[in-house]
Formats: C-alpha cells, structure tokens, sequence
C-alpha cells in the first residue's frame, strides 16, 4: 500500500483534539504552529479530504477527520507499547499543565526539578486545565489562582508589568487603550480595575487569544497590556512604570488524584524558587 499514516503527523493531529487548536498544539509540542499544519495537512492528502476545519479560533474535526482521530489514537498506543516491549520503558514521563502566563520563567523550574524524568507540557487556560486534571489527562497543572474555581497548593506569585511599543505616547485625557487577553482573564480585569482607580479611563482597544497576540498588537502601538513580567523585557517593548502598580498575581499548583507526591513536591520547590512570594 503506498499510502502511510507518519507517526509524527499523528502525534500533531491528536495534540489539536487534546488541546483544543493548532497553536496551542504546537506548544505543547515544542514545534511552529506552521509544522502542525503541515503535519495535519500530510494526514488529509491520504485521506483524500479534510479532517480538521478551522473556524474562527477553534479547530472543528470533520467526520472523517474524528474517524481518523480515533485511528491515530489506537495506532500511537499501539506504537508506544512496541517501543516499551523492545527498548525498555525509558524514562518515567510526566505530563504538566500551565499557563501561557510567564511559561518562560514556569517551563524551565518545571524542567528542572524533574531530572531523569520525560517532561510533557500542555500550554492553555486554567479552565482546560483544570478539566484536564480532572479527566486524569494532566498530572500537575500550574495556573493563576484566581482564575480557578478549584482550590490548589500556593507555590508564589507572578509579579506584573505594564508594556507599551518604544515611543508610544498616550492619547491625552483619562482614555488609556488597553490590549488584554480575551475574556475571562485575571490580567485584563486587574488592568481595567487599576486603571479606573486612579482615575483613568481603560478602552480595550484589542483582545487575542494568547500572550503572543498581545504582545504583537502592543508592538504595532495599539496600546498598553498588563502582562506577568517576562524573563527579559520582550523585543520592541519598554515598561511602562508609571502607570498604576497592580500587586502580584498568585499561582497554584494543581496536582492529579493518584500523582506521585514526590514529583509533585518536586515541582512544588522549583516553582517557589523562581515565583514572587505570594
């Protein structure tokens, strides 16, 4: 049969259905959005039809597409148990959960308070995370505090910042233009209740779906966005001190039923040495 279903293509094809869309996707495999598509793309061509339609910002599987989710799912499980019966386990995996907030400064403690272990990520918001926890999908989650209905460990705070394109000027009288996360979101809402307390007159002027959207409307001069303070100030943006101070936002860490206390501990002292006190 010259037809082949790429194990590769596979793992990207089930990353959109377990992550809700194709930038989410790529993050949480460490790839481009581009690569996912082409991956997805592969798998239509010996399809001979589309398995997977965008629509506005969702990612929507055909029927054909589902039929074809289901056979990934069942030939991934199939490969992975063959690795396992030849080579040996490998290393014990974990699968985390974070927030696309300050994943800079998250990904990397997470990383490095599990040595000797595989470490999977999955970027998203809280409320998917939470979920995913929940269905036992994800072994530890990491998210902002007041973002979740669902009680967790305090492991520290992010501490926040205000960002604006180099040589942005606000426009004069109380109206501030603000660029936030859509809805619901912890910053946005702090930003406009900062904003207002002092006497200003906060506009979202744009909403994105993703930290990365943000930051690329406030670089074309749109306006400012409270965001968590980045590892490095991020290319083409300056701080913007002068606007109101917005205290730090607390993070906790959820942790699946039946997850290894250990690692879960791990985590936990990793976080608390690169977060804010709470």
């Amino acid at each position: 049969m010259a037809q082949i279903l790429d194990i590769v293509a596979l793992r990207s094809l089930v990353a959109v259905a377990d992550c809700g869309g194709f930038h989410r996707a790529a993050a949480t495999l460490r790839i481009s959005q581009s690569a996912v598509s082409q991956h997805v793309r592969r798998l239509e061509k010996v399809l001979g039809r589309a398995a997977v339609e965008r629509q506005g910002r969702a990612a929507v599987f055909t029927t054909e597409g589902q039929a074809l989710l289901g056979e990934a799912r069942r030939i991934l499980t199939a490969h992975d148990e063959a690795l396992r019966r030849l080579i040996g386990p490998g290393r014990p995996s974990i699968t985390v959960g974070a927030t696309e907030h300050a994943a800079d400064l998250i990904l990397p403690a997470v990383t490095a308070a599990l040595p000797g272990h595989q470490v999977r990520f999955r970027i998203d918001r809280t409320r998917r995370l939470d979920a995913a926890v929940d269905r036992g999908t994800l072994d530890l989650a990491v998210h902002l505090a007041e973002a979740s209905s669902v009680d967790g460990i305090p492991v520290g705070a992010l501490s926040l910042t205000w960002y604006a394109a180099a040589g942005w000027q606000a426009p004069p009288g109380p109206a501030v233009p603000l660029v936030a996360i859509e809805e619901p979101c912890v910053l946005r809402r702090r930003a406009v209740a900062a904003l207002s307390a002092n006497g200003r007159d906060p506009y979202v002027v744009c909403d994105s779906g993703y930290v990365a959207g943000v930051f690329d409307a406030v670089r074309a001069g749109l306006g400012v966005a409270l965001m968590a303070t980045a590892a490095s100030t991020p290319d083409g943006l300056i701080e913007r001190p002068e606007l109101p101070a917005v205290a730090p936002a607390a993070v906790s860490l959820r942790i699946r039923a039946g997850a290894d206390p250990q690692l879960a501990e791990a985590v936990q002292q990793g976080l608390r040495a690169v977060l804010s006190p709470a």
